[in-house]
């Protein structure tokens, strides 16, 4: 017989569902221990312990007299599912964001030649878009999803500023994609004639390419990303590991 999931660990997956459905922004203080506790019908004890997870996973932070405070959509510590919005907004730079193209790409179209296996044999939705920092060109980003997975999707589910333009965000709340690990390819590469023109630089110009697959429990590909940035780049990694509870 399957075990019972905790109580803990279901206030904790009902708080980062929320989190990554963008009802409590990067920013915001969620909820009190005691109105979480009569929310889930739970001891204020397992909501702190599920609230300390988010903690440890770095999706809140703690600070004493002030509860709980949303710091990210996703923890630094998976570079290509960190959100560059949420990082942008931190930082009081000003995001925004193009749709350039939104297409659908038939299974073995020449387009998906590069996608995870779990990609290339079915139809895919391509989402091209151009973020920019302060009016400034800095990512060209290229969002492959089984296009099972986007029912109705249309040019008004992206944004072109303020929190909501994350694709985190857009695809976990508009659309529940949910995923649990991630795998990342980073390498230089040389801008195209179409990269160099967005980007203003000239063709043949060193960009950066990062290549994330995000997978569900099951493995499944839940979506690819191609991300193309210019300029000066740097990755701070860091691995955080819960620290267990009894």
């Amino acid at each position: 017989m399957e075990a019972a999931t905790p109580k803990y660990e279901r206030a904790y997956r009902s708080v980062l569902g929320q989190i990554r459905e963008g009802r409590y922004p990067v920013g915001a203080r969620i909820p009190t221990e005691g109105e979480l506790s009569a929310r889930f019908g739970v001891s204020r004890v397992t909501v702190r312990r599920a609230l300390e997870m988010l903690v440890q996973d770095g999706y809140l932070e703690s600070r004493q007299g002030s509860g709980y405070r949303v710091v990210t959509l996703s923890p630094a510590s998976d570079t290509c599912l960190t959100s560059f919005t949420d990082a942008m907004l931190r930082a009081g730079r000003e995001p925004t964001t193009e749709l350039l193209g939104l297409d659908a790409l038939a299974p073995g179209d020449p387009a998906t030649a590069d996608l995870p296996a779990g990609l290339r044999d079915r139809e895919v939705t391509r989402i091209r878009r151009l973020r920019r920092v302060d009016g400034v060109p800095r990512m060209l980003v290229v969002t492959y999803a089984p296009t099972a997975l986007l029912p109705s999707v249309a040019p008004e589910d992206f944004p072109g500023a303020g929190p909501g333009q994350s694709i985190l965000r857009i695809l976990a709340g508009r659309f529940g994609l949910d995923w649990s690990a991630a795998c990342e390819d980073i390498s230089p590469v040389l801008a195209d004639g179409a990269t160099a023109a967005l980007f203003a630089i000239p063709q043949g110009a060193p960009i950066l390419r990062q290549a994330c697959s995000a997978f569900a429990e099951d493995g499944a590909v839940v979506f690819h990303e191609d991300v193309f940035r210019t300029g000066a780049v740097s990755f701070a990694l860091t691995r955080q590991a819960r620290v267990p509870q009894h």
